[in-house]
């Protein structure tokens, strides 16, 4: 059930308040962690994402087709940053653009769209989507862990807010409309979590070294 705010003789939904503050906050989370992409503070993984841009995108078509009005503007904007960063990766990030585990991948992507064009459902293209993308998320957990210095924290804190959003833009129990937005809050509270761990377990191993070089030099 939404619930619809008047003011000054307009009218507004909350849902799409909620949605508008997530494609705005996706937005803004992307821009300083392209930043840090053009200044090579931050390399972006070519394959990563390049993948995610197959399956962000596939996403948001499923997510249009089940009926997705004001939580589309997180997708949109989702999918439109992560293309950017994917084509400057071309050029500022590292790494192969595809690797043979990848194509399996993107022939598993292919394969929910011939479910879904036989099903006439979004579900079963969303969900192996979802699946396959949490699988690569991991990979960005791990890498978050063991080098924090090299994510911009901002850009996922931001992300997370706006995932969210998104949640509550959705306006309804649909569980389809909800996976999507669900599984990018869990994978960005994951990433955070990961950078901060990272990030506190490297403080405390350089305290301990910084006391063992003192105690040595007395």
């Amino acid at each position: 059930m939404d619930v619809v705010l008047t003011a000054y003789g307009s009218s507004i939904s909350v849902k799409s308040i909620f949605g508008l503050l997530s494609g705005i906050g996706t937005i803004y989370a992307f821009i300083p962690y392209i930043a840090d992409t053009v200044n090579n503070r931050t390399q972006p993984q070519r394959a990563s994402w390049l993948i995610w841009s197959v399956l962000g995108s596939i996403a948001f078509f499923a997510q249009l087709y089940e009926g997705a009005s004001t939580s589309i503007w997180f997708v949109a904007t989702q999918v439109s940053g992560t293309i950017i960063v994917f084509i400057l990766s071309t050029r500022c990030g590292s790494g192969e653009y595809l690797k043979s585990s990848d194509y399996w991948i993107l022939c598993a992507a292919v394969f929910g769209l011939v479910l879904w064009f036989f099903a006439e459902t979004a579900t079963y293209s969303l969900t192996i989507t979802i699946t396959i993308s949490l699988l690569g998320g991991s990979i960005i957990v791990v890498r978050a862990f063991k080098n924090p210095d090299g994510e911009t924290l901002s850009t996922w804190v931001i992300f997370l807010m706006a995932s969210v959003c998104a949640l509550f833009s959705v306006g309804s129990l649909n569980p389809t409309l909800l996976a999507y937005p669900m599984y990018l809050c869990v994978l960005y509270s994951a990433i955070v979590f990961a950078i901060l761990l990272g990030r506190l377990i490297e403080r405390e191993i350089d305290l301990r070294h910084r006391s063992t070089v003192v105690d040595i030099q007395l």
